[in-house]
């Protein structure tokens, strides 16, 4: 957490740059997030604040109120200025990297986390996983984007050069690494209603939204 911290730290506006293999995973995101139906979003890991403020601006109702979380400092400060505008509509509350989080049960229809969960363990996702199923009213949608493994021959290519850099050491990637998750969300608390991936410049990108049902995740 600590590794990550310092690295985003140091980061800050140039994770904007990323869009140019995220935004098209992005867009599908919110193509299927029925963000236009939302009335209260939690983002883990809300990084600038980038994706919230298209959110805030173009497609949540005017009364829908948007919460994020990040354990930089850098990111919350720059994304606490990107809200500016949006006044009491956009908080961001910095954390100190636990996968667990401090919100009451049942208190939001939407749960997002954008490149987020790839630089997590897995018992860490696990626990966020855990932790939105909680978190989500009933018939909310978790909606997620990650690295994946490459699908394509140029995917698996860069796949394998990310990787060698990964092994060499991790902060040369942000900590990020290919992950799966369909594989990762599963069992009866959840039901998929999208999941595609994509490859833009040969990065892979996994998108998946699912909906919040029966009595356990």
């Amino acid at each position: 957490h600590q590794q990550a911290k310092a690295f985003y730290d140091a980061f800050g506006r140039k994770q904007d740059r990323q869009s140019f293999y995220e935004d098209v995973a992005i867009e599908a995101l919110i193509r299927n997030g029925a963000f236009d139906a939302a009335g209260s979003v939690l983002e883990f890991g809300c990084g600038t604040g980038r994706f919230a403020g298209r959110l805030l601006e173009d497609y949540l109702p005017t009364d829908a109120t948007y919460v994020g979380v990040d354990i930089s400092e850098t990111m919350v400060a720059i994304a606490e200025e990107r809200f500016a505008p949006f006044g009491k509509r956009a908080e961001v509350r910095r954390t100190n990297g636990s996968p667990k989080l401090d919100f009451k049960d049942a208190t939001c229809d939407r749960f997002v986390s954008n490149y987020v969960l790839d630089l997590l363990t897995f018992d860490d996702i696990n626990i966020v996983l855990k932790e939105a199923w909680r978190i989500l009213s009933d018939g909310g949608l978790l909606g997620l984007t990650s690295l994946t493994h490459g699908f394509t021959p140029g995917a698996r290519l860069v796949e394998r050069i990310w990787m060698t850099a990964h092994a060499i050491c991790p902060s040369l990637v942000g900590g990020c690494r290919p992950i799966r998750l369909r594989e990762l969300v599963t069992g009866p608390g959840w039901h998929i209603r999208y999941v595609d991936r994509f490859s833009n410049y040969g990065v892979a990108s996994e998108v998946l939204v699912a909906e919040k049902v029966g009595q356990s995740a």
